[in-house]
């Protein structure tokens, strides 16, 4: 969602248009993945390009810490999904492309623009990109069911507090983090959830409550029991919530 609202903002100052071609930011790509002469970054926000998902590839996971340094390559020279715009399918590979391009049209990271131009405003003052701006003792720990190993050293990327993400989720879902012009342009859902190996979130806003909840989990599994919980949990606690709201 953060990089959904930063293309927003960065379409909006006319840096780039979400009706760019793929092949028009990373011509290098035009060989590799097939129809990027017609996936538009529209399209890759919405997981509507039929870009295949890099963790998808039974490869990527054989050395998942390693393989990480070089996700893209576990998406290239592979069939699309799909013709773009004719399917849906989650990829993190769109993402990772779409933060690529940032980078290259901004002519730094795209973590400066999203935390002068979302992080800031909001005072998002405990939302990170990295566990080297981190004290680790600060992390919850993360399991994956059947393994001992505490996996809270690995580096996935952007970490937060509950309190973080709910004043985020609740910014986007009143428009409060959009500047002029840019809910319009907006293209993705307004709520998400995600999981790594070890952690698994999920954050849900409902307007007739004006209440976010935002729920972390530190255990995975493979057959997603754990996500299934999750999901249980979130829509009891909106059912009590509305109760106590009709009472």
């Amino acid at each position: 969602l953060y990089t959904a609202v930063a293309i927003t903002k960065m379409a909006r100052e006319q840096r780039l248009s979400l009706d760019d071609l793929l092949v028009d930011h990373l011509p290098e790509l035009k060989d590799r993945i097939e129809h990027s002469e017609k996936i538009t970054l529209k399209m890759m926000v919405q997981h509507k390009s039929g870009i295949p998902n890099f963790t998808d590839n039974a490869a990527y996971w054989e050395n998942e810490p390693e393989n990480g340094k070089r996700a893209l390559d576990f998406a290239l020279d592979l069939p699309a999904s799909f013709e773009p715009g004719d399917g849906y399918e989650y990829s993190n590979t769109n993402y990772l492309l779409l933060r690529n391009i940032m980078d290259k049209v901004l002519g730094y990271s795209h973590h400066a623009y999203i935390k002068q131009n979302i992080l800031l405003p909001l005072q998002l003052n405990n939302t990170y990109f990295s566990l080297s701006e981190v004290n680790l003792d600060d992390v919850m720990s993360g399991y994956y069911v059947g393994y001992k190993e505490d996996v809270k050293a690995r580096d996935y990327g952007m970490l937060a507090t509950a309190e973080d993400v709910g004043k985020f989720l609740r910014a986007l879902n009143n428009g409060s983090i959009f500047d002029e012009g840019e809910a319009e342009l907006y293209p993705y859902v307004f709520e998400h959830g995600g999981l790594v190996i070890g952690y698994q979130s999920l954050a849900e806003y409902d307007k007739d409550l004006d209440t976010v909840v935002v729920q972390f989990i530190n255990t995975t599994d493979f057959d997603g029991y754990e996500w299934n919980l999750s999901e249980i949990t979130i829509s009891r606690i909106f059912k009590i919530l509305r109760k106590a709201e009709n009472e």
